[in-house]
């Protein structure tokens, strides 16, 4: 319909002219028969809605009635447990009270008097009185048990590595009582011991008096009280440490449940209160409550299944359907008679109204095309509003009983037209009559595709839709497909079907692969924006250094890549990279930031280095991965020896995944020892590999590879919880010291992780200390030494590994506490030489002992560099003069020589 820009294609089916015709003739005006239907559709619906609603109140009323049910007991128990605790409180103030009535001067009288047979005597009658809780103990200042209500003559014990003695011994004046969950040292069982500490008259600091309450205690009351068989009870302490649980599961007293949404969602906002949630420890949906007690820092958890809360509503609901379902059926069976009584009445007049009013809804003014219909004289007989606003004519100017000739004129009058109209009116009926269609671009720039289709009787209906969105959609589509929307280089699509293309031409050409150093930084720290600009730029300045038939191509991220066409030798590609390299060097300005960054490149030449599509590609990587491990900044040509680094770094990783399912992996402990006395203090694991071919390998070999591809994580998790269950033989005195990799800081699990070794292994957390490198702190600062902070939480010591080979330690020693410093070997190697690192070592002691850190020298081998720690006040070493890495049994064995050489000496 312009310029005789027209041309022909498939049209529609007649089947699809039909049916549109059809649907445009349908009558507007609703039948009874539809509104009866619809009626009783209603009402069925209002049945099932109605239904719902009730099933869904009642439901909710039973569990809020559950709720309230266990928030009652709650009540109950607090005011039992407030009350009990409070009598104990005063028997403790009594003890405390007589302490302070001792005749003595100073601490070791108290002590004195404390610890003798006559106040172990008045101590036992007075608990006598209280039997609901355990023995009363009393502890002197250093933590060691002195006097017990019933026990006597006392045992060795001491406490003073207990957090409830550390607290009241070192805390504030004004502490007096601490609640701490603990493991009885007398019993071997948990135990909730109630602290208070002892103070002369003079207020000096006289030691601790204590009693334990064990999980059975409580147990029994909740016993007592009837809840039902999918009920529980149980006891926190405030931190989530499980105190008690009826019914009792021995494993899980004595586990934190802080993160449970009972403690996350209640008691972060209120000491009481009810929720429905997922049980950690059972997965099922439970009605919980949980409370807090007034005067002490225990919380009371009381839960039921929703199945068994729901138990009795599932009786009601059955009647609620079933009532439900038998209303619906009869409101159906009601509208089916009458529907079919009515069908059979208006029948006929349906079929006579459909006939007459057929001609008259054939103008189908809600379709989405534009429509003429002409008869068998081909005059026009409907014309639809949708033409007129496709072509911007007043419906006046097109009216029934004009021919398509008459309609073209108008057009041309309107400037919707501009070529021949006999041949368009003769090319027009033609398609009609084969049922085609035709294309048009007309003079405003829109373009319209016209379908032409016969009807029976003679005559024939064109539609007219304006595709222009769409065709440019489609161009831009296509275009999207090939090209990056963001520097609009080709894609990699197109980057591979240009190359392969080429190579199919078997044209000498190269690769060269691109990644941008530093960016993955700026995008980070300034931000995608920043970003996405520095790359457009990029994108510019590669694109200035090609030549004709070069191809440019971003294949995503920072990574880019050159296709040149006509390469002989390698050295014809050396002016092409170095001009890559000097336009990416240069500075950068992006939304106001100044930036600097390089590239790294690789290059494979075709065909010497491939001429296979994924060969080439392949090794341009592998030179591209070989410039990255040489520093960055630079460009590698591809050699075989880089396949065969990579062939066997990929069948070590394989080998690796294969040993962590056959349990290769052995852990050694090397001891660390006092540089003074050369005692035994504790013992670090180092993971060994003894493969099945060529036996022990070391961590060197593996390690890095276990990092790069995830493995680490799963094999750190093994060599922890390995390392804690053969550290819980040890003397209590000997520590476990565990390496960490920075990897395992990004899966977020590490705590929880160090939480479950302890956990089954029974270790105490302040005998296990995590080594960190400084890189954990160097990418995240803030999220490492948050994970940091969880560690310290669950009272394991951090210690940094490998001080003073970072650039920025001494910044990590101000964010975060460490308990010690580790020094590096190539510190101590050359410790005695004339310039050697002993000014080093020193600065290092100084700082560790101003800021309350233990200093660990590793790598020691003679006895010079052993001379050279002691004056320079090192407090431990480690290393081959003292012991090599020793498997479990090797490593008890020395740790019970140590112990009996320091029992005799004592």
């Amino acid at each position: 319909m312009g310029n005789h820009a027209l041309y022909q294609d498939g049209g529609l089916d007649a089947p699809e002219i039909a049916a549109a015709i059809e649907q445009a003739i349908k009558p507007r005006q609703r039948s009874p028969i539809y509104w009866l239907i619809v009626s009783g559709a209603v009402l069925v619906a209002a049945i099932v809605l109605g239904t719902v609603l009730a099933i869904n109140n009642f439901r909710e009323r039973t569990l809020l009635s559950s709720e309230r049910e266990l928030e009652n007991t709650l009540l109950l128990l607090t005011r039992h447990f407030d009350q009990q605790l409070r009598d104990w409180q005063v028997a403790q103030d009594d003890a405390v009270a007589s302490v302070r009535a001792l005749e003595a001067k100073t601490v070791k009288d108290y002590v004195r008097l404390i610890s003798s047979d006559d106040f172990h005597r008045r101590l036992s009658n007075k608990v006598r009185a209280l039997p609901y809780v355990g023995a009363v103990n009393f502890f002197d200042p250093d933590g060691k048990l002195v006097n017990s209500s019933e026990i006597w003559p006392v045992p060795d014990i001491n406490v003073s590595d207990r957090s409830h003695f550390k607290a009241l011994k070192y805390g504030a004046a004004s502490l007096q009582l601490v609640v701490n969950p603990v493991h009885s040292r007398v019993t071997g069982t948990w135990t909730t011991v109630f602290a208070r500490k002892l103070v002369s008259a003079k207020g000096e600091f006289v030691g601790m008096v204590s009693r334990g309450i064990e999980p059975s205690r409580f147990e029994a009351f909740f016993a007592s009280l009837a809840l039902g068989s999918d009920a529980a009870i149980s006891m926190f302490h405030a931190d989530g440490t499980m105190i008690a649980r009826y019914p009792h599961v021995d494993s899980m007293i004595g586990r934190n449940f802080s993160n449970g949404p009972l403690f996350q969602g209640v008691l972060r906002h209120a000491n009481y209160g009810s929720r429905l949630m997922v049980s950690p420890v059972t997965g099922q949906k439970q009605v919980g409550s949980v409370r807090k007690l007034e005067d002490f820092p225990i919380v009371i958890i009381a839960t039921k299944t929703v199945d068994a809360a729901l138990k009795d509503w599932y009786e009601q609901i059955r009647m609620l359907v079933l009532i439900a379902f038998s209303a619906s059926m009869a409101v159906v069976l009601i509208v089916w008679f009458i529907v079919r009584r009515l069908m059979s009445q208006h029948q006929a007049a349906r079929q006579r109204l459909m006939l007459e009013k057929q001609r008259l809804d054939t103008a189908v003014n809600n379709l989405k095309q534009g429509l003429l219909l002409f008869d068998a004289n081909h005059r026009l007989v409907v014309v639809n509003r949708r033409y007129a606003e496709i072509f911007h004519l007043p419906r006046r100017d097109i009216a029934p009983g004009c021919s398509l000739r008459d309609i073209m004129e108008v057009l041309r009058r309107r400037g919707m037209f501009k070529g021949d109209i006999e041949s368009y009116c003769l090319n027009a009926l033609n398609l009609a009559s084969d049922s085609g269609s035709l294309t048009t671009e007309i003079p405003d720039g829109r373009i319209i595709h016209t379908n032409f289709q016969a009807i029976s009787g003679g005559g024939w209906v064109s539609t007219f839709e304006d595709i222009t969105e769409r065709q440019r959609t489609e161009e831009r589509i296509a275009h999207m497909a090939r090209y990056d929307a963001l520097t609009d280089l080709p894609n990699r699509t197109m980057f591979r079907d240009h190359l392969e293309t080429m190579l199919r031409q078997s044209e000498p050409l190269a690769v060269l692969s691109i990644d941008v150093d530093e960016f993955k930084q700026v995008n980070d720290t300034l931000g995608h924006f920043v970003g996405d600009e520095l790359l457009v730029a990029i994108a510019g300045r590669v694109s200035d250094c090609m030549e004709p038939g070069d191809l440019v191509a971003r294949l995503g991220g920072d990574e880019f890549a050159i296709v040149r066409h006509g390469v002989r030798e390698r050295a014809d590609l050396i002016p092409l990279i170095e001009r890559v390299h000097a336009a990416i060097r240069l500075p950068y300005s992006c939304v106001g930031h100044r930036l600097n960054v390089d590239a790294s490149i690789g290059v494979a030449v075709s065909p010497c280095d491939g001429s296979e599509l994924e060969g080439l590609l392949r090794n341009a990587d592998l030179a591209l991965y070989a410039a990255k491990g040489s520093g960055r900044r630079t460009y590698r040509f591809f050699e075989p020896e880089m396949q065969v680094r990579a062939q066997k770094r990929h069948d070590l990783e394989m080998e690796i995944r294969s040993a962590l399912a056959r349990q290769e992996f052995e852990v050694y402990y090397q001891p660390f020892v006092d540089i003074k006395t050369k005692t035994v203090l504790g013992a670090e694991a180092l993971v060994r590999w003894r493969h099945p071919e060529r036996g022990l390998i070391s961590p060197a070999d593996f390690i890095p590879i276990a990092e790069e591809t995830g493995l680490i994580d799963q094999l750190g998790s093994w060599v922890l919880k390995t390392a804690c269950h053969a550290a819980a033989n040890w003397p209590e005195r000997v520590r476990l010291a565990v390496n960490v990799s920075p990897v395992q800081f990004k899966g977020h699990t590490l705590a929880l992780n160090v939480a479950a070794a302890l956990g089954s292994s029974g270790l105490p957390a302040n005998r296990l200390e995590l080594e960190i490198t400084e890189a954990v702190l160097i990418r995240d600062d803030e999220e490492a030494l948050a994970i940091l902070h969880e560690l310290r939480g669950l009272g394991v010591r951090i210690a940094l590994d490998d001080f003073g080979t970072g650039y920025s330690s001494l910044r990590y020693l101000q964010l975060f506490p460490f308990d010690k410093i580790k020094i590096d070997r190539c510190f101590i190697s050359n410790i005695n030489e004339p310039h050697g690192a002993s000014h080093i070592v020193k600065a290092v002691v100084d700082i560790a002992a101003a800021r309350n850190m233990t200093t660990t020298a590793e790598g020691v081998e003679t006895a010079a560099q052993l001379d050279a720690l002691r004056r320079l006040g090192c407090d431990q070493m480690q290393g081959y003069l003292f012991s090599p890495p020793q498997t479990e049994e090797a490593l008890a064995h020395i740790v019970a020589s140590a112990e009996h050489s320091i029992i005799k000496l004592h």
